[in-house]
């Protein structure tokens, strides 16, 4: 602490050397500080951002968690040389297809969520709560690792911590951290105020106990928007000093030239730096992924393409339709395109794994056991009539039967037709046995078996079934049917 208030009182265009003291305090923490590489003699700027990034906390021994942690993935990107393009998503469907272009990581635009989500202007109206809602959502969509936006924490540096924890939980692998008050609001637009100094490195000190205090290796990246709201000089002192508090990416937003954008990524040599494309009219040059690979760059965040792009295609598509047209086909995607893209036919295919079958066992006869023991269970052909009679009770035995008697001398005829038109069964019975099957179960399929035998009615439409005693589906779809004969 001691170290960052001396920072605090130098001259802007001070030379800063490390923070020794406090990195010595950070290694006495349990979870361990981020390794940088000393490069402070590399030749050039490209060399600089190609330094490793090592991990700042290690697996949990005997942690089975299958596959890469965001986090990790994340690192192993900016561990790649080259200049990494990461398009900026607004909602899982959009964060889809950066994945589907092959993209290795993507970003969230605050500007675009609140654009998609509310409707409304990026200038703080959206909430904590609404962008941890909508990046579950974004990470759960895809598997490349995904950075956050997460404004200026939502509050103080313990509503910082919150905020870390919250982005860790629903599965970001990076999170945006900048120094403006509150309600902020894009760095490209008018207005722009930050906090202190004292208070914009204590945000970014927060963000980093909140990881290490949860075991994880998010990638801190630390914005600063005082170039526009005091000046280069000031952007570039507070983005050294993020350096020193252990922020893991810097970021300079609206910067105006190529000469800042070079000022920028010459300080604090090998933490990697980002880069923010703003399409369509922003402060700062656009420029080739080659062109700020050669500068320095690490990272290149492209935040208004998709939801630009949607905008104008949806109101295009509207002026057709209230003309009384559909769009041209060259304008959108085949109905099979969209449901590709939606997963549908990984959906079916996967599905497929899962279909229950309808159990035949009840339905199907076995052949007498061979010779060897070994019995088979293909069906047998057989009549489709078989009389059967049941031994419920002695037919011949003395003593009323009371006024179900008389129904000895008919016949009972069960029908099971299956849901593909198939006739499984047809077999008769003498109606009588259902006297003692009512002393047992008085009733099926919700109806009165003696009622119904008593009243029951003609089959019009084929009298040779007789009357009708019962006629439903059971839960596999199969129709049952009961006639008296």
């Amino acid at each position: 602490m001691a170290c960052y208030a001396a920072l605090l009182h130098q001259p802007l265009a001070s030379t800063l050397s490390p923070c020794n003291s406090s990195r010595g305090a950070g290694a006495a923490r349990a979870s361990p500080r981020l390794q940088r590489v000393a490069t402070s003699r590399l030749a050039s700027a490209r060399a600089l951002a190609r330094v490793r990034i090592s991990p700042r906390c290690a697996a949990p021994a005997g942690a089975g968690a299958p596959g890469e942690k965001p986090a990790a993935a994340l690192r192993r990107v900016l561990e790649t040389p080259g200049a990494h393009q990461a398009p900026a998503c607004y909602d899982a469907l959009s964060a889809r297809l950066v994945e589907r272009a092959g993209f290795r990581a993507c970003f969230t635009s605050g500007f675009s969520i609140s654009a998609a989500r509310l409707g409304l202007p990026d200038v703080g109206l959206i909430s904590y709560g609404e962008m941890i809602d909508q990046g579950r959502l974004i990470t759960e969509a895809v598997s490349i690792p995904v950075i956050g936006d997460a404004d200026n924490g939502y509050g103080n540096a313990m509503n910082v911590k919150r905020t870390v924890k919250g982005f860790i939980n629903v599965g970001f692998a990076g999170m945006i951290l900048e120094d403006q008050v509150s309600p902020k609001a894009c760095g490209h637009t008018q207005g722009r105020k930050v906090v202190s100094r004292e208070e914009a490195i204590m945000r970014i000190k927060a963000a980093v106990d909140a990881r290490n205090e949860s075991g994880s290796d998010i990638v801190i990246v630390a914005r600063t928007d005082s170039r526009q709201a005091l000046s280069l000089d000031e952007a570039l002192w507070r983005v050294r000093a993020f350096a020193d508090a252990g922020a893991d990416v810097l970021f300079i937003d609206a910067l105006a030239s190529r000469e800042e954008m070079k000022a920028f990524c010459a300080i604090a040599p090998g933490v990697p730096k980002m880069a923010n494309m703003l399409e369509g009219g922003g402060k700062t040059p656009i420029l080739s992924p080659v062109e700020l690979e050669e500068i320095g760059y690490k990272i290149i965040a492209y935040p208004l393409s998709l939801i630009g792009v949607s905008m104008r295609a949806m109101e295009d598509a509207l002026i057709a339709i209230k003309s009384g047209r559909v769009p041209p086909p060259s304008s959108l995607p085949s109905f099979e395109e969209i449901k590709d893209t939606l997963g549908f036919n990984h959906y079916y295919e996967e599905e497929k794994r899962y279909v229950a079958t309808p159990a035949q066992s009840s339905y199907r006869t076995s052949e007498p056991s061979s010779p060897g023991g070994a019995r088979s269970t293909t069906e047998k052909p057989q009549e489709p009539v078989i009389d059967i009679l049941p031994q419920l009770y002695d037919i011949g035995s003395s003593g009323s039967r009371g006024p179900s008697t008389g129904f000895w001398s008919r016949t009972l005829r069960l029908m099971i037709t299956g849901r593909d038109g198939v006739q499984k069964i047809d077999a008769r019975i003498p109606a009588g046995f259902l006297e003692g099957m009512t002393r047992i179960i008085p009733g099926l399929a919700g109806a009165n078996i003696m009622e119904r035998l008593r009243n029951a009615p003609i089959d019009a439409d084929n009298p040779q079934n007789g009357q009708i005693l019962l006629d439903f589906e059971d839960a596999m779809g199969d129709r049952i049917q009961v006639f008296i004969a």
